[in-house]
């Protein structure tokens, strides 16, 4: 059985090695990390048929060390555990040729518990850690794993990359080179392969096995366009990542223009994309950008992500538009994305300052006779509910991190603490 065209042409070192020249070209950071054999732990994101997978390949290869592989789609905690345990064999022995290399692609698809199975072996040096992923890490890997891999990016491969992949299918692969091509146009073989080098070279056996022996294979934009039966408006004609276009879509919609953001969903929905990523992006949306200015977008936000696993697709495409809209024409604010922040900055300032001793519950004798619990004031015994007294730590006296922004449902939030608290728009408690 004769392998897939991408198989056969899998680069083996980093000559053969096409793109992410900022990673792997002359002097590059992985070039350098490579060439030493001191391998450490990292984490590769970028956007399918970039070379994540091939580039852990090349790694292991160089380094000549034992190489795992898992595919987070069909492991659990136990596989992980049992290729651990392998690979402590394999560091420890004394014919151990250096620390195993893990690979695990698709690591997003890893949950918390599965997660932190690997912290340990990572930490100690059992093993050196490859992850492969499509989404953000910063949003999919938890902190402690984030901390122990340092995070490269790779770029969707563009037209000249392409080219050169191209050139080197006809020229190299044991197949192709046997046959007559014709090359009359590259445009639409580029656009389908939206700076995918697995696409490009599925098509190209597409084409190869499409095309009878004796006749040549022709390359022309329309038999790539006839071969495929797909719109190429649906594809990127520059090959832009997919989080290129969810950027694209989440500054429009925070932008208020809903017609560029119905355009980015339909190139996302065209393109593939998992709705369940798209209702995420939109409930993260609806709290950082809309918030307190309208708060029934997150109602509406969360809603739209419940219904898109009820309904399924491709009816889950309309909540997912109603979603949009509604998000696009709401009015904007980021106050509760920046209370939170600017919160965090000063607890990393200030650290875990006590707790004022009028706050702080007194379920025992002992407790209450320290003063936990004195001279709180409970607010519903107040008129108004509410009742004036310190809440912060004393060393924080009336530091403020909440700043309403200028929209009719947060300045009315803002009247009111202004009436309880007695402070303006600059001022503190």
């Amino acid at each position: 059985m004769q392998l897939p065209l991408a198989e056969r042409l899998r680069p083996h070192n980093l000559d053969q090695y096409i793109g992410q020249a900022h990673l792997v070209g002359p002097g590059a950071i992985m070039r350098r990390m490579i060439e030493s054999g001191n391998i450490a732990s990292f984490i590769l994101w970028g956007p399918p048929g970039v070379g994540k997978t091939t580039l852990a390949r090349i790694v292991a290869n160089t380094a000549g060390v034992p190489f795992y592989t898992l595919s987070a789609v069909h492991s659990g905690v136990k596989d992980v555990r049992e290729v651990l345990e392998q690979c402590a064999r394999d560091s420890s022995g004394i014919f151990a040729k250096g620390r195993p290399i893990l690979f695990i692609d698709e690591i997003h698809r890893f949950n918390k518990s599965q997660q932190d199975s690997l912290l340990g072996a990572v930490e100690n040096g059992t093993v050196t850690l490859i992850g492969a992923t499509t989404e953000n890490p910063s949003f999919e890997v938890i902190r402690p794993l984030l901390s122990r891999a340092q995070v490269y990016t790779l770029n969707s491969l563009g037209a000249e990359d392409l080219d050169v992949l191209l050139k080197r299918a006809l020229s190299e692969d044991t197949v192709l080179k046997e046959r007559e091509v014709k090359i009359e146009g590259t445009d639409a073989l580029f656009r389908y392969a939206g700076g995918d080098a697995r696409k490009l070279l599925n098509i190209l056996d597409l084409l190869e096995q499409s095309t009878p022996p004796d006749t040549p294979i022709v390359i022309s934009d329309e038999i790539i366009t006839d071969r495929l039966q797909k719109n190429p408006a649906a594809y990127d004609k520059n090959g832009e990542m997919h989080y290129d276009i969810i950027s694209a879509f989440i500054k429009s919609v925070r932008g208020s223009d809903p017609d560029a953001a119905i355009y980015w969903l339909a190139r996302m929905i065209e393109g593939g994309e998992e709705p369940e990523f798209i209702a995420r992006r939109l409930l993260i949306l609806a709290a950082e950008d809309i918030g307190l200015a309208n708060p029934n977008a997150l109602l509406l936000a969360n809603a739209t992500f419940d219904a898109i696993h009820k309904i399924g697709w491709p009816e889950g495409r309309i909540p997912l538009a109603e979603c949009t809209i509604y998000l696009a024409t709401s009015p904007k604010s980021n106050s509760a994305y920046m209370a939170v922040n600017s919160a965090l900055e000063k607890v990393r300032e200030t650290g875990n300052l006590p707790v004022p001793l009028h706050l702080r519950n007194a379920p025992t004798a002992l407790m209450k006779k320290l003063g936990y619990g004195t001279n709180y004031k409970y607010a519903h015994n107040y008129p108004g509910n509410f009742v004036r007294q310190q809440f912060m730590p004393s060393e924080l006296g009336n530091t403020r991190f909440w700043n309403p922004c200028d929209n009719p449902a947060e300045q009315r939030a803002a009247q009111l603490q202004q009436s309880r608290w007695g402070y303006g728009d600059t001022e503190t408690k």
